[in-house]
């Protein structure tokens, strides 16, 4: 059997998931282009091919075309909007998740762009490094509001560290436990409310066609001008036409991207910004989490090829 895997980051610092891969008799093809995979590469690359460690490269109806002989696609990672769920079901695809193994690595990073963004820290570093040694007045977390959209695995874990800053959490999640919520002084909240109310607001859920463009130019507006905005989920969660004017306005405080609709982003505009933090999807990118979720992939990919031992 021949499998492709498309994410830089597998078997980086653990080159033995790629001997587990050998050693179940599977022939690799591996993402040597150094950046996402264009849909066009993953037609080409796909098709002799049984099985795909996969991460955000596209999975659309059209790639999935070109693999015929495909039967299994192991996401590394949990988020699914870059592949044709219905057309993998009509196929009898099987897609796999990495549940919980990059959680605590994301909300990490989540609350390390609230700190940066809110501390001025990319800016005062950058000032420094040019002998500016000037005082630079940033704002507080300790304390502050925080809103949570989306209380899966990975928003629980940004309450946890939060709790930390004695802040006060209100959140959103279509399936709320009112039991956990409670146990943890978490308030329900609707996402109107966190964008009115929120010193600091975190996006931790799916994109769909619901969440596309969650935060938009109106509730932009609702937000404090004191407000900050991250976002480590998916680009498409924010209305980015929108975001970037209220940057450019200071119409918010600031923000936190690990995730784009493009990525990198295309307009110069946003690589201008004292007030934004940006990441390059980097998130889940630490060595305990890579190596969880690789060895979370290789066990699902064996498992739904039916090679597990």
């Amino acid at each position: 059997m021949k499998i492709l895997v498309t994410p830089r980051s597998f078997g980086k610092t653990n080159p033995e998931l790629f001997d587990r891969l050998a050693q179940a008799g599977l022939e690799v093809v591996r993402n040597d282009s150094g950046g996402i995979l264009s849909a066009d590469l993953m037609r080409e690359k796909l098709a002799s091919c049984q099985g795909v460690i996969l991460g955000v490269d596209p999975m659309d109806a059209s790639v999935l075309a070109a693999a015929p002989e495909l039967k299994a696609i192991a996401k590394y990672g949990v988020g699914l909007d870059n592949i044709d769920l219905e057309a993998c079901k009509q196929r009898g695809i099987a897609v796999s998740r990495t549940v919980g193994a990059n959680s605590n690595a994301v909300a990490d990073y989540a609350l390390t762009l609230m700190l940066m963004v809110a501390r001025k820290a990319g800016l005062i570093d950058r000032r420094c490094r040019q002998k500016d040694w000037s005082k630079i007045t940033s704002i507080d977390l300790f304390g502050k509001t925080l809103g949570i959209v989306g209380l899966g695995a990975i928003g629980r874990c940004v309450v946890k560290r939060a709790q930390g800053f004695g802040m006060k959490i209100l959140a959103h999640d279509i399936a709320w436990d009112e039991a956990w919520a409670k146990s943890e002084g978490v308030e329900r909240a609707d996402v109107d409310r966190i964008c009115r109310e929120a010193d600091f607001i975190t996006l931790h859920t799916v994109l769909t066609d619901e969440t596309r463009n969650l935060i938009n130019a109106q509730r932009l507006a609702n937000m404090k001008k004191t407000a900050v905005i991250i976002n480590t989920a998916r680009g498409g969660l924010i209305d980015e036409t929108a975001l970037l004017a209220a940057l450019q306005a200071g119409s918010i405080y600031g923000a936190g991207l690990d995730v784009f609709e493009q990525e990198p982003p295309a307009d110069p505009a946003w690589y201008e910004l004292d007030n934004l933090v940006m990441g390059s999807h980097c998130s889940s990118s630490t060595a305990g989490a890579t190596e969880t979720m690789g060895h979370m992939a290789v066990d699902n990919l064996l498992r739904d090829l039916g090679l597990s031992r």
